[in-house]
C-alpha cells in the first residue's frame, strides 16, 4: 500500500512537473513583439504612477521638459523639410514674422515646438492634478498659455500685444474644436461579452488581430472547446496562428482533466 501511494503521489507530481513545463514552453513560444509591448506597457504604468506622488511642481517641470524634448524634435525634423522663407524686404518681413517662424529652419521651429508642447503639457499637468480631470476649460486654458509662449519666442518682446492675444485665442479655440472631436469620436466601444475569453486567450497568444475573425464566424466563448482545424480556416485564419489556438485549447483541456487526479 506504501509502494503504491508513493507511485501514484510520485505519478501526479510528475504530471504537475511536466504541465509546469509545458507552460514555461508555451510561454516562451509567444509573441516576442507582444512580450516587449507588455514591458513597455509595465515601464509607463510604473513611471506614470512614480510622477503621480511627485509635488505638483515636479510633475509640471518633468511633464513640460519631456514634451517639450518631443517638441524640439518635431520641430527640428520639420524644419530640415522646408527652406527657410528669403529675408529681402525688412518691412515685409516684420508683417511675416510669424509666418517666418512657421517655415523657418530646424532650430527655429525646434524652438517653436518646444515651448508649445512643454508649456501646453505643464499648464495641463497642473490644471489636471488642481481639478481632478481633463475637460475642455483645462485645454483651453492650455492653449492659452502655450500661444502666449509662441508668440514670445517668435516675435520676442517687440511683439505687439494685441498679436499676442491674438494668437493664444487662436490657439485655444483650435485646442477646444480638436477637444471636442476627439471626445465624440475617441469614446471606447463597450466589450462584447460573448468574446471574453476568446479576447483573452488571442491577446496571450499575440493574434489579437483575429478576433474578428472570431466574430465574423460567431466563434463566441461557448464554441471555444468545439474549435477545430477546419472551423478556424473557414473563418480565414491561417495555418500558424490555427496551430497555437488549437494547442492552447488541447493544453487547457489537459489541465482541467487533470485537476480531479491532482485532488485525491
Amino acid at each position: 500500500m506504501g509502494l503504491g501511494g508513493g507511485e501514484g503521489e510520485q505519478r501526479r507530481g510528475g504530471g504537475g512537473g511536466e504541465m509546469m513545463a509545458m507552460s514555461s514552453l508555451f510561454n516562451d513560444q509567444q509573441n516576442p513583439i507582444q512580450q516587449l509591448q507588455v514591458k513597455f506597457k509595465e515601464g509607463e504604468v510604473g513611471f506614470k504612477t512614480w510622477l503621480s506622488k511627485q509635488s505638483i511642481p515636479v510633475e509640471a517641470a518633468v511633464v513640460s521638459t519631456m514634451s517639450g524634448v518631443q517638441g524640439a524634435f518635431i520641430g527640428g525634423l520639420m524644419g530640415t523639410l522646408s527652406p527657410e522663407m528669403p529675408q529681402t524686404d525688412p518691412q515685409a518681413m516684420a508683417s511675416m514674422k510669424q509666418a517666418q517662424a512657421l517655415v523657418g529652419g530646424p532650430w527655429v521651429q525646434a524652438r517653436n515646438f518646444a515651448a508649445i508642447t512643454g508649456v501646453n503639457a505643464g499648464i495641463a499637468c497642473v490644471m489636471k492634478r488642481i481639478r481632478g480631470k481633463e475637460d475642455l476649460e483645462s485645454a483651453v486654458v492650455a492653449a492659452l498659455g502655450s500661444g502666449f509662449a509662441y508668440s514670445l519666442v517668435s516675435q520676442g518682446l517687440q511683439g505687439q500685444p494685441v498679436n499676442a492675444i491674438t494668437t493664444a485665442a487662436g490657439f485655444a479655440v483650435f485646442q477646444g474644436i480638436f477637444f471636442k472631436l476627439g471626445e465624440r469620436f475617441s469614446k471606447p466601444s463597450p466589450e462584447d461579452p460573448f468574446y471574453t475569453r476568446s479576447r483573452t486567450m488571442l491577446l496571450k497568444l499575440g493574434l489579437q488581430k483575429y478576433e474578428k475573425n472570431f466574430k465574423k464566424g460567431l466563434l463566441t466563448d461557448p464554441t471555444l472547446p468545439l474549435l477545430t482545424d477546419s472551423a478556424l480556416r473557414d473563418v480565414s485564419i491561417p495555418p500558424g496562428p490555427r496551430l497555437l489556438i488549437l494547442d492552447h485549447i488541447q493544453r487547457f483541456k489537459t489541465n482541467v482533466s487533470a485537476l480531479p487526479l491532482m485532488k485525491d
